[in-house]
């Protein structure tokens, strides 16, 4: 019995395979950038409304919380304005 391939365009090398494949950029973060869970503290803030109304249609398309969006764009100003003290 003839043995099938799965692929119909398979390389018959590994050669031939390697020039054939397309480098695919790596996504993932390196597991020392992954998001660390910090100490955070919990206040009562007044913000404009249209900030607000800002953060949650952003938030609503991309699926994360607009309340996280917020603290993440407090955390990069003050990391910008602390390593440039």
């Amino acid at each position: 019995m003839k043995k099938k391939t799965a692929y119909k365009n398979a390389p018959k090398n590994l050669s031939e395979a390697i020039i054939a494949s397309k480098v695919i950029e790596d996504f993932l973060p390196a597991p020392e950038n992954l998001v660390k869970k910090e100490e955070t503290v919990k206040i009562t803030i007044l913000l404009s409304k249209k900030s607000i109304d800002f953060f949650k249609k952003k938030a609503k398309k991309t699926g994360v919380p607009y309340q996280t969006m917020i603290k993440t764009v407090l955390d990069k100003y003050t990391l910008h304005y602390k390593i440039s003290e």
